[in-house]
This record gives C-alpha cells, structure tokens and sequence, in this order.
C-alpha cells in the first residue's frame, strides 16, 4: 500500500478529498505551465510588498505596487485571487470618527465646492486637526495640511492641545516650505480656523478662506480620508504608551505616505515624487 508522508494511504486521501486515484496522480506528473511560473513570481512580489508594508495593504492596492515595481498590468482580480490563494489581505480596519461642533467667531463660504481636482501644485489647500489616545489616558492632537494639487502632506505639527498654537504652527510650516503660495485655503468651522488672528494670517499670504457648510464634513472629503487612512495603516494597528512613541510613528508614517504610498490618480507615483515630476515639467 502507498502511504503518503502523513502516513495515511493515497486511496485513503483521496476518498477523503472525492476525487479519483487518477486525478490525482495526472495533477501530480503535471507540467508546470507558463501561467503557473508567472504566479509564483507574482506571488513572492506581491509577499514582498505586503511585509514591507506590515499588511497594510490590501489587493488593488498592492496591484499598483506591483505594477509599478514589475513594469506590468495586471488585473486586480487576478491579484486578489492570487492574495486569497495563499490567505493574506490588508489587516487594517475603520472606525467611525465623533464629530465636535463649535461657534464660529468668523466664517466664509464654501468656495472650494467639493471640487477636489486641480492640475496645479499649491492651489488648493485643506486641513483638519484630529485626536489620538494614548494607553495612559492622556490625548494628543495632530494638525496637517494637505495639497490637493498631488495629494501629499505639506506641513503637520502634533501637540498636546488643541489650540490655536497647533493651528498657526502647522500654516506657518506650510508657508516656510511654500513661501509663493496663495492658496484656496480650506477647513472645517473649528474654533482656530475661525478667529480673527488665522483670518490675519491668510490675508498676509492673500490666501482665499473657504470652509465646509455646518454638519458636511464631506465638504473637506480628502482630508478626513487622510485622516482614515492614517489612522487604519497606522494608529489602530498598534498600542501607543506614550507621546513619544505616536510622534515617532507619524513621522515615519507621513514620510512613508508622502514618498512611497503611491496613488493611482498621482498616475501611479507617490504624493512627492508626482509633486516634483509636477513642478519640472
């Protein structure tokens, strides 16, 4: 009797599997086709980037890694299938986000519109602010701006408060970096973006203000996607004990999004080298 390693017989396997004797040794004497070699190089790319990237990502996007990496076109499907193949997919998960609404001192209308498009670098700006908890029960709070022209995160400034400091440091970043740019400048009705002091602040750059209707945060729709995707690949997948570790971990992540985490609208690049192939043409 022909035993297999696990010592069971092939008779016995097969019965268990339903399949006939014959069907598995014309699967086992197969010859390897050229589809199955080109799965297996697929598969250990697709291995290769998933653990660079710590599961964060799941089949479409990394069809857009491997694509890039190899040169290549392949379907999404097929890559998922090859993904389910072999178990793995993204790791992250969502939550929902508490909205906090206040008074405005100052307000302005909505002139972005949801018109999210823009062929050019530094003409429309958003912006937000959101809370972290840290294990210890303390809170910490990140403000970014993000530039709509190729996606990427031009200036974040993370504190303890949120207040109007952490709102004014973050444009002041963006302008040091940005010294010729008079955006479209968008926000939410947060308290700092409506008060008079950042209002002063935009006219000295002859910044246009713009800010989302009352209860429409789809109005600022990129950056509270920003704000999900940072949080989904990055702060729900791990436990932060203290400032110090969130503030290390967003730094490298922001670092990551903006030169590695390529986009398929940027044309396939990421947010910084699609901003600097933007500005040399």
């Amino acid at each position: 009797m022909e035993l297999n390693k696990s010592g069971y017989s092939i008779s016995q396997l097969c019965n268990c599997a339903k399949i006939c004797r014959s069907s598995y040794y014309k699967w086992l004497n197969r010859k390897e086709t050229q589809r199955d070699i080109e799965n297996k190089q697929i598969l250990n790319e697709i291995i290769k980037i998933y653990t660079e990237v710590k599961g964060i990502y799941g089949y479409r996007r990394i069809t857009l890694n491997l694509n890039k990496t190899l040169k290549s076109s392949y379907n999404h499907k097929r890559i998922y299938r090859l993904m389910k193949s072999i178990n793995i997919s993204s790791i992250i998960r969502k939550k929902r986000k508490r909205y906090v609404y206040s008074t405005p001192q100052i307000t302005a209308e909505n002139l972005l519109a949801r018109e999210f498009t823009t062929e050019k670098i530094n003409e429309k700006w958003l912006t937000d602010v959101t809370e972290f908890k840290l294990t210890n029960g303390t809170k910490a709070y990140l403000s970014a701006i993000l530039d709509l022209g190729d996606n990427s995160i031009i200036s974040y400034v993370l504190g303890t408060s949120n207040n109007n400091k952490l709102v004014f440091d973050t444009l002041d970043k963006a302008i040091i970096t940005n010294p010729t740019a008079t955006p479209l400048f968008h926000s939410g009705r947060g308290f700092q973006y409506t008060s008079k002091s950042f209002k002063v602040k935009l006219d000295a750059i002859n910044a246009k203000q713009s800010m989302s209707r009352v209860g429409r945060c789809i109005d600022n729709g990129p950056m509270e996607g920003f704000w999900g995707i940072l949080k989904s690949e990055m702060y729900y997948l791990e436990k932060f004990y203290t400032y110090e570790d969130l503030e290390k971990a967003i730094d490298e992540y922001i670092k990551f999004y903006n030169t590695k985490r390529i986009q398929k609208k940027l044309k396939g690049m990421a947010p910084l080298e699609y901003r600097n192939h933007t500005l040399v043409a």
